[in-house]
């Protein structure tokens, strides 16, 4: 497991004072290793990440205008530390977050940001740090509607057998990531 922290500076509920402009909505596609991700920013936060083809894509018109990666600062930061993230440089973002869901999802959402880079756990585990293991499929459903994927590591939740299910943004994504977090030493006996 590593030691990193996996903390998000800035990262705020959207009911704090430091909530920040909503009127600034605005989208840019990043181009990655893993297609076009949508980011969107309100204000001075990043509020959305969403794959191409993502289950629970917000409509068009919530994204509001969108605008060129390297014209706004924060998404263009994003887009440098997603690039790092994903080259395998970095371990940690370093991004203002916003999210804005009930009271339930925030709890889930505040738990997966508290997951180590590199370590994974199950929706029972979470569901037994909430009090109830019978939730598991609650914070199932918590956790498919994480609004900013992979900066609040959704894809670090994994089924109680450690298979991977389902994942908003595909499998097939979900199994990239977790290849990036993997030790070394783990990715070096897959050689041998």
């Amino acid at each position: 497991m590593s030691t990193d922290t996996g903390a998000i500076a800035g990262t705020d509920t959207g009911t704090g004072a430091g909530a920040g402009s909503r009127t600034d909505v605005r989208h840019a596609v990043v181009e990655t290793s893993l297609g076009g991700l949508t980011v969107v920013a309100s204000g001075g936060a990043i509020t959305g990440l969403y794959f191409p083809h993502h289950w629970y894509m917000p409509s068009e018109a919530s994204l509001g205008r969108r605008v060129d990666v390297h014209e706004d600062t924060l998404i263009s930061q994003a887009a440098t530390q997603l690039g790092e993230y994903l080259d395998g440089e970095r371990t940690v973002f370093d991004l203002p977050t916003r999210t804005n869901g009930d009271a339930f999802q925030e709890r889930v959402w505040a738990m997966l940001r508290e997951i180590p880079f590199g370590a994974t756990t199950t929706y029972g585990e979470l569901a037994e740090r909430l009090g109830n293991k019978a939730l598991a499929q609650s914070v199932g459903q918590a956790v498919g509607h994480n609004p900013i994927s992979i900066i609040v590591a959704c894809h670090r939740v994994v089924g109680s057998n450690g298979k991977l299910t389902g994942f908003a943004g595909g499998l097939e994504r979900k199994q990239r990531l977790l290849e990036i977090e993997e030790p070394q030493t783990v990715k070096e006996a897959r050689l041998f």
